[in-house]
């Protein structure tokens, strides 16, 4: 159904609350009986509930009501209000046939004020609706603004809530760490076994290249350094070409690459004491053979 400009004004005054009781309930009604109407005063209480929210209640102090009570004549107590009598009914003076004429054809005047009153009631609705969407306006513009710049002073129920963006930084590969290799070998001998430790992560592998393992007795890696009270154990060499192991990890940088790394002969599976109790047979230090940054081949 298309409703005019006046069903849409009125729909609009309804939910302001500027109409009479009179056109209150023609908008009750044209509510109970129209479901698109009612939609269209639901929309405007839609927008005007957004005005609500933004002001918050203030209680008039008693003097408020004092003044009112006072400036409408309510202030003391009241006399009792007497409707003076009605005048007796007067016999009519013009003859029946002009009393059927009078009724059937209103006076001039009577009609052109009606036309007046419609008039002014739908020029007084039009500037209530006027002054209703510049108010509607400069609420969402103030609202526009706190948004921007002042969103903590907006209630909970209209305040933005805040957007999280979740960004993907790849971080690139950190470069290869230095590599550092110690030959282990015996007085001008031949290297027994190499060495190699990582510098980022101190991992260590110990390959077999000449040494040969004896029967009940096991190959035993020490770490000495003038910074540890005594040799530490950094384990069996196993039997095997490579042996490797991340027990570096638990010592200081500095000891690591200042270290004197040997090897001595221990009964089958180790040391039991802590110490090297056999002879220390190889030994060597670390060297760096591939700096910090240097991708790995």
């Amino acid at each position: 159904m298309a409703y005019s400009e006046d069903h849409i004004a009125l729909a609009a005054e309804y939910a302001l609350g500027t109409l009479d009781a009179d056109e209150r309930t023609q908008v009750e009604t044209m509510m109970a009986v129209d479901k698109e109407f009612a939609a269209i005063v639901q929309a405007w209480e839609f927008r005007l509930g957004v005005l609500n929210q933004m002001v918050g209640s203030v209680e008039p102090r008693p003097l408020v009501w004092d003044n009112i009570r006072r400036a409408i004549g309510h202030g003391g107590e009241q006399a009792p209000l007497v409707l003076p009598d009605a005048p007796p009914p007067t016999a009519p003076s013009l003859p029946e046939a002009n009393d059927n004429i009078i009724a059937e054809a209103p006076p001039p005047l009577v009609s052109e004020m009606s036309n007046v009153i419609q008039l002014n009631s739908r020029v007084r609705r039009w500037r209530n609706v006027a002054s209703l969407a510049s108010a509607i306006a400069a609420a969402l513009l103030v609202m526009v603004g706190l948004q921007v710049y002042r969103p903590d002073a907006l209630p909970d129920s209209i305040r933005p809530k805040p957007r999280t963006q979740v960004v993907e930084v790849k971080t690139p590969p950190p470069p290869a760490g230095a590599q550092y290799v110690a030959l282990l070998q015996g007085n001008a001998g031949a290297p027994a076994f190499i060495l190699t430790v990582d510098a980022a992560t101190r991992n260590f592998t110990v390959r077999k290249v000449g040494a040969q393992g004896e029967v009940g007795r096991s190959y035993e890696l020490w770490i000495v350094s003038d910074k540890l009270q005594r040799p530490r154990s950094l384990g069996v060499i196993g039997r095997s070409d490579f042996t490797a192991r991340p027990v570096l990890s638990g010592y200081d940088p500095d000891v690591v690459n200042q270290a004197t790394y040997a090897v001595s002969i221990e009964p089958e599976g180790g040391s039991t004491t802590g110490a090297p109790t056999g002879p220390v047979v190889f030994s060597g230090k670390l060297i760096e053979t591939v700096p910090p940054g240097t991708p790995a081949r």
